[in-house]
């Protein structure tokens, strides 16, 4: 079933909504969770959460890429859900390594975390994003939206660990210009 038609359950308030959502999207979502909570119990609460939250918001939203609402909800919950816990041992120790190598293109994860839905720097991120190639693009959304470890990252796009780990070094120099060319501080 195509997205368009599955948001119009959701308006519909039809619960065919959910499990077309759960069929079309559900391993995206859990891989999603699971990346950032490493742990399948929590994950599958996230995701029904996701669920749930999608179901509360469609109407009034109506969203234009579905994966991507379904995908944002889904992870803000699991990172929320990874705070909550306040535990290094979820996320197989990846959020807090993701946070350091971030820390290059920002100066304090506080100010991230408060302006992380703003729509400078979505839009400065996804511009950054469109000057990329597809295997950059790749590497650096499974690697920061997926909080994939770097191995996995590596083997999705058969290049080396050493090479994933200079790509994703360079990324976020060049993502650091970007923001000052765009003159966003952070």
């Amino acid at each position: 079933m195509d997205d368009r038609r599955i948001v119009e359950l959701f308006l519909e308030r039809s619960e065919e909504a959910i499990l077309q959502t759960d069929i079309k999207y559900g391993r995206y979502c859990h891989r999603v969770a699971f990346n950032v909570l490493g742990n399948t119990e929590d994950s599958e609460e996230c995701v029904n959460d996701a669920y749930m939250r999608v179901w509360g918001s469609i109407p009034p939203n109506e969203p234009e890429s579905l994966s991507s609402y379904v995908g944002k909800i889904t992870r803000n919950l699991a990172l929320d859900k990874l705070r909550h816990k306040n535990s290094d041992k979820r996320g197989n120790g990846e959020v807090p390594v993701l946070l350091d190598e971030l820390a290059e293109c920002v100066s304090g994860a506080d100010e991230l975390a408060r302006r992380q839905d703003s729509a400078e720097i979505t839009e400065a991120i996804n511009s950054f994003l469109a000057t990329l190639n597809q295997v950059e693009r790749g590497v650096f959304m499974r690697r920061y939206w997926m909080m994939e470890p770097i191995a996995d990252v590596a083997d999705r796009y058969n290049i080396s660990v050493s090479k994933t780990t200079t790509m994703l070094f360079r990324l976020r120099g060049r993502l650091k210009k970007h923001f000052m060319k765009e003159g966003i501080s952070l």
